[in-house]
């Protein structure tokens, strides 16, 4: 990675053992979260954040002091990592409220994937933003859970998969920059983290690691990518269940990671890994993903956990408000109180069809276990990590 990434002039000590101790967990909001995007027609253009919020305030979860705003990015801020063409390219169609065609076919933004809308370019910003802060906050030794975050498919000049700038990569970025020294990147998003492994492609001080549905877009991550030496990535069958995934967590994720000997640790968490949503095959309990979360921040310390993909809002919702109850101490209620639930029931989706619709995602945040056979898929791929293990040790 170059200079342009990794900018020297940002580099200094910071003493890993001092936060050892562990602040308090944080959220981070503001007020774009409330606010619907993407226009119509598009899969994030459904209440997500902005449920979560409700629900954790409906619940008691938050306060003043765990709540922090997140700003919006800045420019000098932005150039860090992205183009400075591409930025003000964004910046200005979104003031003017249109693109044309050379932009569009240029950055890849304003089509039906990264559609142009009011307010763009500060929401993206602020998503940033709320990354960095994330990560600056969490060098106390605290965990900060930034759901509005995750858009893990920017590029530097073109705007992926939803994506119009990488927030994870400035989360990652922030934290090198305040001197620390190893960076473990964790998705458990259903689509493979394809920007942030091509931002720290060959870079010795970050190890990315994503499981993520195999031969779904953008079709990158196979099992013997590495990434240029720094990535491991687990690309699973559809249908992965719980017990798959601790099989994957136990002989493969979790020795990876201890062995990297990491001094922080970004996830991405996206909720599209879970049964039920309607843009993966994956089959996970939420309860799995919050396992996994916490059994990767533990061992750490400072920790940034990101939100990610995730197009059912009801299995978002209590994903995501039950990952930030976990995260902060609380205990999950085995049914929600009905002014919780309520919110719930008003949320609506055209892609999941009325009928499918489960009592449960209306009434309660935590998922049944979906434990279930250990697949040969699954064998052969920690196989054949554990082979590449072994050859590189030889």
């Amino acid at each position: 990675m170059s200079d342009r990434y990794f900018p020297r002039q940002f580099l200094r000590h910071c003493n890993i053992a001092a936060v050892a101790g562990g602040a308090p967990p944080v959220l981070v909001g503001s007020p774009y979260c409330r606010v619907q995007g993407f226009g119509r027609n598009h899969p994030l253009a459904i209440p997500r954040v902005a449920t979560v919020l409700r629900l954790c305030e409906e619940l008691g979860w938050v306060d003043e002091s765990s709540l922090h705003e997140a700003p919006a990015a800045d420019l000098a801020s932005l150039v860090r990592f992205h183009d400075h063409e591409y930025v003000t390219a964004l910046r200005d169609a979104d003031a003017a409220g249109q693109v044309t065609a050379a932009v569009r076919e240029r950055f890849g933004f304003g089509t039906l994937e990264n559609p142009l809308f009011p307010g763009v370019f500060t929401r993206a910003a602020t998503a940033v933003g709320g990354s960095i802060l994330a990560a600056e906050l969490a060098l106390d030794g605290r965990v900060v859970f930034h759901p509005a975050g995750g858009t893990h498919h920017g590029r530097p000049g073109r705007a992926s998969g939803f994506c119009y700038f990488n927030d994870p990569v400035f989360a990652i970025l922030t934290l090198l920059e305040h001197g620390v020294q190893r960076v473990l990147y964790v998705d458990l998003d259903a689509h493979h983290g394809d920007g942030v492994q091509e931002a720290f492609a060959g870079n010795p001080a970050v190890l990315t690691i994503s499981v993520h549905e195999d031969g779904r877009w953008p079709h990158s991550g196979a099992a013997d990518d590495t990434g240029g030496g720094n990535a491991v990535n687990l690309p699973v069958p559809p249908g992965f269940n719980d017990s798959e995934l601790e099989f994957l967590l136990q002989p493969r994720v979790l020795p990876a990671a201890e062995a990297f000997k990491p001094q922080a640790v970004v996830i991405t968490c996206g909720t599209d890994a879970l049964d039920g949503d309607p843009l993966s095959r994956l089959a996970l309990s939420n309860g799995a993903l919050w396992s996994a979360v916490e059994r990767l921040v533990e061992p750490v310390g400072p920790a940034v956990v990101l939100g990610g993909g995730g197009y059912n809002p009801w299995t978002l919702a209590r994903c995501w408000t039950g990952l930030w109850g976990r995260l902060s101490g609380r205990d999950i209620p085995a049914t929600l109180p009905s002014t919780a639930a309520r919110i719930l029931a008003e949320l609506q989706c055209d892609l999941v069809d009325d009928e499918d619709v489960r009592p449960e995602w209306l009434t309660t945040l935590a998922d049944s276990p979906n434990v279930g056979a250990v697949r040969e898929e699954v064998r052969d791929l920690v196989a054949t990590h554990e082979r590449r293990r072994l050859h590189e040790l030889a």
